[in-house]
């Protein structure tokens, strides 16, 4: 054989070992590691990845697969120890981890397919588009801990003293330095008290003094408007909430409703949950 094409299959033969997998080759139950003979798998990790927090997943590609294939060596030769003592409490709680990840994996399927463009506008519909326009009100108050002075600065602003002035210099609020101004706000926003003496006065009305749970507040009332119904995009994400809570509501109580349940509580003292000594421990 001449020295040339021996070399040539030598080079060839190293280069087999350099080259990466191909990546019809990459799939979930490639084994990654063993310990002790017990397999670890590609699917494995990717699933690991998948329940790490956000910082972790942003780590570099060869940092995260190093970590992550440690760990789970780390995991498999830690288990196989705890698996030759595994009690009738380890059992209950394994039981109980693994029906509570297949009952989450089911409605986090329910919650991704409820989200659909047709049922974001049915939804943005019946929730805004028919709804009655929401009256907004922009008011300011001045925060004072006494009704006394609540008194005394209703006295000054009616004697001809500026409101925004008063309230830089007086009220206790945060918002105090911006001479009291809360901004447009729908009542509903407010405790009580503050709403229900916004709602019987006109703009331009400075009320008496109004206690809450805050103090007594001086309040002046600049303007009303009736608020116009938000924009499809601007309440997406509330939206999408919605129908996922809507769909994983209705998927829990369907299954259950269809379920045969037996409950054998009759005579059991609520208590019993504290003994742990059931375990035989």
């Amino acid at each position: 054989m001449p020295i040339s094409t021996k070399f040539a299959g030598l080079t060839a033969l190293l280069l087999s070992f350099a080259l990466p997998l191909h990546a019809e080759d990459m799939t979930a139950a490639k084994v990654m590691a063993t310990v002790n003979g017990q397999e670890i798998t590609l699917g494995q990790m990717v699933a690991l990845r998948g329940s790490l927090p956000a910082e972790y997943q942003n780590l570099p590609d060869d940092v995260l697969f190093n970590g992550i294939l440690d760990q789970l060596i780390q995991q498999t030769a830690l288990a196989q120890i705890g698996e030759k003592a595994v009690s009738a409490k380890d059992e209950a709680r394994m039981e109980v981890d693994r029906r509570a990840y297949l009952a989450g994996a089911v409605l986090d399927k329910t919650a991704s397919q409820a989200v659909t463009e047709d049922g974001l506008k049915a939804e943005y519909d019946a929730k805004y588009a028919g709804a009655e326009p929401s009256r907004e009100y922009h008011a300011a108050h001045i925060l004072l801990k006494t009704e006394d002075e609540a008194k005394a600065v209703k006295a000054a602003i009616d004697g001809g003293a500026d409101f925004t002035e008063q309230a830089k210099m007086k009220s206790t609020g945060p918002s105090g330095p911006n001479g009291g101004d809360l901004g447009w706000f729908e009542l509903s926003v407010m405790v009580k008290p503050f709403a229900d003496a916004l709602a019987d006065m006109k703009p331009g009305d400075v009320s008496g003094p109004v206690q809450t749970e805050f103090g007594w507040h001086v309040i002046k009332l600049f303007d009303t408007r009736l608020a116009e119904a938000p924009k499809l995009e601007d309440v997406r994400a509330e939206l999408e909430g919605d129908l996922r809570s809507k769909a994983v509501e209705a998927q829990v109580t369907e299954v259950v409703s269809k379920s045969e349940v037996v409950r054998n509580t009759d005579g059991v003292d609520p208590a019993v949950l504290k003994n742990t000594a059931i375990f035989g421990e």
